[in-house]
């Protein structure tokens, strides 16, 4: 019965997941919908060696990294805290609306999210209305390219903190009660149960989840950046994301976006990897043995 329930999930990686990867060797040729995979004239490593000489695509990975980068440093940790804040609530009745309320965000579409902030900080939005009301200068968050990455890493935190503090809640609950009973007899602070009983019992989870991130750290969220790169432009905006739709799905050279597709999904492997080992040498399990 169990193989029987898994029988559709498996299917549904083997053929869109693994039996796409098959598709990444357009990367290789000079694609052709009309005349197919196998038709196309085989190019050999050109479209890598264009895309290693093309500024556009460095400029959008460094614009990916960035954001990455931001989004580890703020966003990450944030999960975490809200987290304990749950964990520390005890009253069920409250616990439990402040979890769906944080939960909630994250079941709006990113179209709904951005419009949302559009309303707010745009142009003719409700900051702006105030500050007019009152006589002060008005400002152009949403349309203002030096603003726009930390901008979307704040969007990142309001729509998927909530949803993020699930598996730490899953680790939390595990804690052995009676470790924080006897550190709080021994005198320990909140500060010290924290860093001597909480955090050692869920780093295992916080190194697996960092590992996870390190390996998906190049996708920062397509919807996202394009449904605000007109606002700010391509310079703010671009990541790899954006540049393989734009080249591939708009101007049609599907072989050169397969190559950068391709190229940020073996960085991801081998950031995984390389995480991974690390994770081993500093005693933790990481993701895998």
């Amino acid at each position: 019965m169990l193989s029987l329930l898994m029988f559709g999930s498996f299917t549904y990686f083997l053929v869109f997941h693994y039996g796409a990867l098959a598709g990444n060797v357009i990367a290789f040729k000079d694609y052709v919908p009309f005349d197919g995979i196998w038709g196309s004239a085989w190019v050999g490593g050109d479209n890598f060696q264009r895309m290693l000489q093309d500024e556009d695509f460095w400029h959008s990975v460094v614009n990916t990294l960035l954001i990455a980068v931001l989004q580890i440093v703020f966003y990450f940790p944030v999960p975490l805290a809200l987290a304990l804040l749950l964990h520390s609530l005890t009253w069920g009745t409250v616990r439990r609306f402040v979890q769906s309320v944080a939960y909630l965000p994250h079941f709006v579409s990113w179209v709904i999210v951005v419009a949302l902030f559009q309303q707010v900080l745009g142009d003719t939005g409700m900051v702006n209305g105030i500050l007019g009301d009152a006589g002060l200068s008005t400002v152009d968050i949403i349309g203002n390219p030096d603003a726009f990455k930390p901008l979307v890493v704040a969007q990142v935190i309001w729509k998927d903190a909530g949803w993020g503090t699930i598996i730490f809640l899953a680790a939390l609950s595990q804690v052995d009660e009676q470790q924080f009973e006897a550190a709080a007899i021994d005198g320990a602070g909140p500060w010290r149960r924290f860093w001597h009983v909480t955090l050692p019992a869920i780093r295992p989870v916080i190194v697996l989840l960092l590992i996870m991130r390190l390996g998906d750290i190049l996708s920062v969220g397509f919807e996202q950046m394009l449904l605000q790169r007109d606002a700010v432009g391509p310079e703010a905006a671009e990541i790899i994301d954006t540049f393989v739709y734009y080249q591939g799905v708009v101007g049609g050279d599907y072989g050169y976006a397969a190559a950068a597709g391709l190229f940020k999904g073996v960085i991801g492997a081998l950031l995984v990897y390389a995480a991974n080992k690390v994770a081993h040498r500093l005693g933790e399990q990481g993701v895998y043995k």
